[in-house]
């Protein structure tokens, strides 16, 4: 690095990693078709397992629902726009009524006991 400014710093390509966390990346990048075009996204294990299961229950593919993710993105990024419809769509299961679906928080006066309904933990 020979530069003449003595308080620059390093670009990105001088840098060199300084922990074990900057050395392995928490990111995962896998490969999905957007409108027939093959994109590469980076996207953290807990975000893909979000978006598996959000595939499951609305019985589309990972390329169906991330072609309607860019199709109706307003940020900047796919892998932004992915994260944000993440979010979104579980606050919307968020709510009362999506809690009540999914059966969470149903509390039994004291002294009786609620029955789990059939096929729920």
């Amino acid at each position: 690095m020979s530069r003449t400014d003595p308080y620059a710093q390093p670009t990105a390509s001088e840098r060199q990693p300084q922990t074990d966390v900057e050395l392995r990346s928490t990111l995962v990048n896998r490969n999905v078709t957007v409108a027939g075009h093959r994109t590469s996204i980076r996207l953290e294990p807990a975000m893909w397992e979000a978006l598996t299961r959000i595939c499951e229950r609305e019985r589309k593919s990972m390329n169906e629902i991330v072609t309607a993710i860019a199709r109706n993105r307003d940020q900047s990024t796919l892998t932004a726009a992915i994260r944000v419809y993440l979010l979104t769509y579980y606050q919307a299961a968020a709510t009362d009524e999506g809690h009540r679906r999914a059966g969470h928080g149903l509390v039994s006066p004291p002294g009786h006991h609620l029955a789990p309904s059939a096929g729920r933990i």
